[in-house]
């Protein structure tokens, strides 16, 4: 499939997702001008010129004339991918187009010919960038989450089903801000929210990773905001969430806590749902795990960062300090001299906001050798943040 010139953005050279355009005229897709903006460059990318106004002004036109050439039947050839030119290949059957596999999946053919077309797909996306940015402008995203969250089950997953959330999540955007998020509304339906519970409770630790991935997308996306609050306050979604955070799979485990740091990162009222469900506990018994074992970096980082944000309400502080032994993990977290202390912040920021209110917490914490850890990591390598909270942290015990 040979993409017209005009089609890509010049900043990734791949097919326009979001096109906008800067003042100077020139068209970007969305995701790598904000990524330019935000890295603090204030010129056009291709002519230079000082930006006098950043906004980004959909155009609306080119997406239109995309869409149009999407719509046609280009065929998947040769120069998209070796692997998805042999997948399309069956007893030297004409190659379908990219139309025609999306027409399979959501036709009444049998399982056999969406299974093959799901294979033909997979292969697509995952090995050609441009294979996989045309297939999310073409709308296999809506198509493909319909295939795996189509009515709820209390069986195991089918192929067909696993290699439909396979490709879904290799075609999720990388930026927060894609509108193609939307899609993911879809489980706002009781039948789809049901099935999504299911699977995550029952599928195999592949699908359990990738719905946890999912989950932590919803979480973060700005198109599925009202979706990250109901399944906050969802107890299904928790009851089948929290068990996978000491999964005997690492992968489970490091996206469980992924997601449930996503989740209580997002807004207060999924904050006080997470608490009220057991997240609390949960999270330092993933941070023991963690600690216990080599590589589990990641799964600690990410469980530090959903205590600190449990933390910042009043539920969370009190959780946090009823809880045995919370206060003295969180202060062996500050400084540890076998890892790279990536979550020290987080562990800091945790009990800044825990002592302040607690003088149990506080004497616990002194207890725990506390100002021993904090000047520990004040002459490490650690962050500036770190580094004033740590100071915030060492004042308030230096006035007990």
């Amino acid at each position: 499939m040979s993409i017209p010139h005009l089609f890509r953005c010049p900043i990734s050279l791949d097919i326009f997702t979001d096109p906008v355009t800067l003042c100077t005229g020139q068209t970007y897709d969305r995701p790598c001008i904000e990524r330019w903006l935000a890295a603090g460059h204030r010129t056009c990318p291709v002519t230079m010129q000082p930006l006098g106004d950043a906004a980004l002004v959909p155009n609306r036109t080119l997406r239109h004339l995309i869409e149009r050439w999407l719509s046609a039947d280009h065929q998947i050839s040769d120069a998209t991918t070796p692997a998805a030119a042999a997948a399309t290949s069956d007893d030297n059957a004409e190659e379908p187009s990219l139309a025609a596999l999306k027409r399979c999946l959501q036709s009444g053919a049998g399982s056999g010919a969406k299974v093959a077309a799901l294979k033909k797909g997979v292969a697509l996306a995952s090995e050609s960038d441009v294979g996989r940015a045309c297939m999310l402008q073409l709308g296999f995203l809506p198509v493909l989450l319909q295939l795996v969250f189509h009515a709820p089950t209390t069986r195991d997953l089918s192929e067909q089903e696993g290699l439909a959330l396979q490709c879904a999540l290799t075609l999720l955007p990388s930026s927060p801000a894609s509108p193609q998020h939307g899609c993911l509304n879809m489980l706002k339906t009781e039948a789809s929210l049901t099935s999504f519970v299911g699977l995550l409770a029952r599928g195999p630790a592949a699908a359990k990773a990738g719905l946890c991935r999912l989950l932590e997308t919803i979480a973060t996306a700005a198109a599925t905001r009202d979706l990250a609050l109901a399944a906050a306050a969802s107890p299904r979604v928790w009851q089948a969430l929290l068990p996978l955070l000491r999964h005997d799979d690492e992968r489970v485990s490091v996206a469980a806590v992924r997601a449930v740091a996503a989740i209580c990162c997002a807004a207060e009222p999924a904050r006080g749902s997470a608490v009220h469900q057991g997240a609390v506990p949960a999270l330092l018994g993933c941070l023991a795990w963690a600690s216990a074992g080599k590589g589990r970096g990641a799964a600690a980082w990410s469980a530090l960062a959903a205590l600190e944000a449990l933390a910042a309400s009043e539920a969370g502080r009190r959780a946090v300090a009823r809880d045995p032994g919370a206060v003295r993990s969180l202060v062996r977290h500050v400084f540890m001299m076998s890892s790279s202390n990536e979550g020290s912040e987080h562990a800091v920021a945790a009990l800044l906001a825990v002592c302040r209110e607690s003088r149990a917490a506080r004497t616990e914490a002194a207890a725990a050798g506390l100002v021993t850890q904090v000047l520990l990591l004040l002459q490490s390598q650690c962050g500036t943040r770190a580094k004033t909270r740590a100071r915030s942290l060492l004042k308030m015990f230096k006035s007990m």
